[in-house]
């Protein structure tokens, strides 16, 4: 189970452990919070008042300091896990849906036409449509795209990289994702 760790300001830092967001408690870091209680850590006696240290843990955590991510410089990390998400598993070429292991990513200019390997030159597709596209754009293989690539946005990035999102988290995160989203297709 992570923690969607915010800035202040509410922008998204980092999915952290409960161990990692025990610390931001006990430092005093933690400025709001939101989202459901999800864990509680008990800690030692108070040698004077007798009574038990006990952190609770919510599901979202804005921390102190300056944000380290800029959301207009962010360039999220291509793998095919976060693309085959953001395409739903939907091949580009036969609109099929397919489990991910029968998926593969594909580049629109292939790398033999000085095709590179970046969010707006990669699509899903199946294992076929692949094969039969070859090492040619969709025009010379005759293979119309049925959707367009994009670059996911800060919080976009941040549901496709976690696959065990609790219901509070992902409504905070998809209440910021741009209307244009494959996401809340």
């Amino acid at each position: 189970m992570k923690v969607l760790k915010l800035s202040a300001q509410g922008l998204p830092q980092s999915w952290i452990s409960l161990e990692q967001a025990v610390i931001h408690y006990a430092a005093g870091e933690v400025r709001w919070e939101s989202g459901g209680q999800i864990a509680r850590f008990r800690g030692g006696y108070n040698a004077i008042s007798g009574e038990q240290s006990v952190i609770a843990i919510n599901s979202i955590i804005g921390t102190k300091g300056v944000p380290s991510i800029n959301p207009f410089e962010l360039k999220p990390s291509l793998t095919n896990s976060k693309l085959f998400a953001r395409d739903r598993n939907v091949c580009a070429y036969c609109g099929g849906r397919f489990h991910e292991e029968d998926l593969t990513r594909e580049h629109i200019v292939p790398f033999a036409r000085n095709g590179q390997d970046h969010w707006m030159n990669v699509v899903t597709a199946c294992r076929p449509c692949n094969h039969r596209k070859g090492p040619r754009t969709p025009e010379q293989a005759h293979m119309p795209l049925l959707y367009a690539p994009y670059v996911p946005s800060l919080w976009e990035d941040f549901i496709l990289r976690n696959r065990r999102i609790l219901a509070d988290q992902m409504e905070f995160l998809m209440a910021h994702v741009p209307k244009s989203s494959r996401l809340l297709a």
